[in-house]
């Protein structure tokens, strides 16, 4: 059976008993490096990072008067939060959803936030 057939069974064993979830994060984590961007958990603080995932939420933060979209993005190894000041709505953004932002990795509460992102809706 040679090399190659040990690694069939090995991943198909694998694909069999693994958790679902976890079988996205691989397949999400593969699109990402796939497209030319970059994994979360190698995203620093004050880098300019292109990400690719799928939004796990999307919530409507309303801070005193100026609201803000939250979405977390999800790229199978960590997530970033992606927040637009001022914005109560972006059409495609939504809830299972994979985009492509693009900006400057910040760090709220011990978690890495891209501010108003640029972004692409991605067809899958």
């Amino acid at each position: 059976m040679g090399s190659n057939g040990g690694g069939y069974w090995r991943r198909l064993v694998r694909r069999l008993t693994s958790d679902v979830e976890e079988l996205d994060a691989d397949d999400l984590s593969r699109k990402v490096m796939a497209v030319g961007a970059q994994r979360a958990c190698d995203c620093q603080s004050g880098q300019e990072v292109t990400v690719l995932g799928q939004l796990r939420s999307v919530e409507l933060c309303p801070r005193d008067a100026a609201a803000t979209l939250e979405a977390e993005l999800f790229d199978g190894t960590e997530g970033v939060m992606l927040v637009w000041l001022g914005r109560r709505r972006i059409p495609g953004i939504e809830p299972g959803r994979t985009i492509k932002a693009r900006g400057r990795i910040a760090e709220r509460d011990g978690r890495k936030v891209l501010y108003n992102p640029y972004y692409e809706l991605q067809t899958t």
